[in-house]
């Protein structure tokens, strides 16, 4: 092989490898820049949800260390009866996430709704001990037991998820207006008989705190709800 011809050789093998380098930087580039948006995307996936510590329901974001000094607003201790004449209190929901609203059993209008919409929620975690529901008689004298267990039957409410419950009228009326601000704020205000009808149900975590409000007569809030729920299961 003469020496032109091997120069001539050598000079297209460096063309070539001028060709094909800015492709492989490209490349490279392209790889890195993948793999630092999935890196970021595994970093910020991770949801968290608000505190809410009054009655204007303003959403409060905290740091693990704010929530070290912070003080939070806690649902207070209770004590009533459901469906199947069982006491449910505090106890009962220690550890675990459960949505509480409030209802009777005669209502014409927005309680079956509500009802109906959070029969989705009892479906999506049906297999979950560790998510419950309480839904609280404002009728409590006239929705007995017998009374909330056939209403129970009649929208095949799942006893050992959902509690239907009746007891002390005072006590319902004040821990849904000073616990849970049911009526927002408004309801502090209120009368203490003064009659409390409320469509908003509450997500409380396993610590008794407020971290969702929603409007139980409508299905993307429910389904809103329902995707909160699976937030405080992946963040506790």
């Amino acid at each position: 092989m003469t020496l032109n011809y091997r120069n001539k050789i050598s000079s297209l093998k460096r063309m070539e490898v001028y060709r094909t380098a800015p492709l492989l930087l490209l490349a490279l580039l392209m790889i890195g820049v993948f793999a630092i948006s999935c890196q970021t995307k595994k970093q910020t996936s991770k949801e968290t949800l608000p505190y809410y510590n009054s009655a204007d329901f303003t959403p409060n974001w905290y740091s693990e260390k704010q929530l070290d000094t912070v003080k939070l607003h806690k649902i207070a201790t209770f004590q009533f009866t459901d469906q199947d004449g069982n006491l449910v209190s505090n106890e009962t929901v220690k550890g675990k996430i459960y949505v509480a609203n409030f209802f009777f059993t005669i209502c014409p209008s927005i309680c079956p709704t509500m009802t109906q919409n959070l029969l989705v929620v009892q479906k999506a975690f049906k297999d979950d001990a560790c998510i419950l529901m309480l839904s609280h008689s404002v009728m409590p004298a006239t929705d007995t037991v017998a009374q909330l267990k056939k209403y129970a039957n009649r929208w095949k409410i799942n006893s050992q998820r959902w509690h239907l419950l009746t007891g002390s009228k005072e006590q319902i009326y004040t821990l849904a207006r000073q616990s849970y601000f049911a009526e927002k704020e408004i309801g502090l205000q209120k009368e203490k008989n003064e009659f409390l009808h409320t469509e908003n149900a509450f997500l409380i975590d396993q610590q008794g705190y407020i971290r969702g409000v929603y409007n139980a007569t409508l299905a993307l809030d429910v389904e809103n709800l329902i995707n909160d729920i699976r937030v405080l299961q992946s963040v506790q």
